[in-house]
């Protein structure tokens, strides 16, 4: 049978991966009823049925798709690059790595960096821009996780706050 679209059959695909793969791990935690449900009933529903998507999708690529078949274009490295980047630092700055002498920054400075770090895979980088983001975000933050859902975890550097 012939693909008619890689990119929905490809993305399907990943659907489908990552969905068993949230389905499977899913199973290592009480999963419970549905009056009851465990830690892990949520992962296992939205993993089954992401990959019940994939699977749709897997199926719109094989049978619909434009003439020339709808090839997948060459990969973004610059913007992957950044994001994992971006990612990797908030998690640092976030809670620290003691083993490596890395103290926590908190979560205003890991969101900062976050938004700058990212911002970088970008076509364009506007300072101004980024900053206001970046500021919108950390005080969104802060209102949602520590202020309304009274989550605790560091907020300022560890330096600061003692």
């Amino acid at each position: 049978m012939k693909i008619k679209s890689q990119k929905d059959f490809f993305s399907g695909v990943m659907f489908l991966v990552v969905g068993l793969a949230f389905a499977i791990g899913a199973t290592d935690y009480t999963i419970g009823t549905g009056a009851r449900m465990g830690p892990g009933y949520f992962p296992l529903i939205l993993g089954v049925l992401m990959a019940i998507l994939g699977a749709a999708i897997c199926v719109m690529g094989l049978r619909k798709g434009p003439a020339d078949g709808d090839k997948i274009g060459k990969w973004a490295w610059k913007q992957v690059f950044f994001v994992l980047a971006a990612n990797f630092a908030f998690g640092i700055l976030l809670v620290g790595v003691p083993a490596f002498g890395i103290p926590q920054f908190g979560l205003i400075a890991a969101i900062y960096a976050l938004v700058f770090i990212a911002s970088l895979g970008g076509h364009s980088f506007n300072f101004k821009e980024v900053a206001i983001l970046a500021t919108i975000l950390a005080v969104g933050s802060y209102v949602a996780f520590v202020w309304a859902l009274n989550l605790q975890f560091p907020v300022w550097p560890s330096f600061i706050t003692g």
